[in-house]
């Protein structure tokens, strides 16, 4: 086995790659529209967190969701296909997830940096 190839299952087998995927286009498949947006919880009990976390894992629109220290409490990524679409994502599932006090949004205009690799030599075998 090559000195590279055996690397690269190091790497796997350590879990420093997680995975591998495609890169998918959103405009090519009618997802173009993209939305950040901001989340403000009114009650951040770890009951209502686990139930606000469970329904953003069932909504496919959002595209990465993360929690914050600070306010907002959470900032997600959302694709739809345009700004009808998300008004009724946003009004029918995003506002009725347990614990939102106030959804704050903002369209992306274009990305500028995306997906970028890391910087060569910062990925290396534990």
């Amino acid at each position: 086995m090559a000195p590279c190839h055996r690397r690269l299952r190091e790497l796997e087998r350590t879990g420093v790659i997680r995975g591998y995927r495609a890169v998918i286009d959103l405009s090519a498949i009618g997802m173009g529209f993209e939305v950040l947006v901001q989340v403000t919880m009114d009650r951040e009990d770890a009951s209502t967190i686990t139930r606000f976390e469970s329904g953003l894992v069932e909504i496919p629109e959002v595209r990465c969701a993360e929690r914050l220290f600070g306010d907002p409490d959470y900032l997600l990524r959302v694709a739809t296909a345009d700004l009808a679409a998300y008004q009724a994502l946003r009004d029918e599932k995003l506002a009725a997830l347990p614990g939102v006090q106030r959804l704050t949004s903002t369209i992306v205009m274009k990305r500028v940096v995306d997906d970028r690799p890391l910087p060569p030599g910062t990925v290396s075998a534990r």
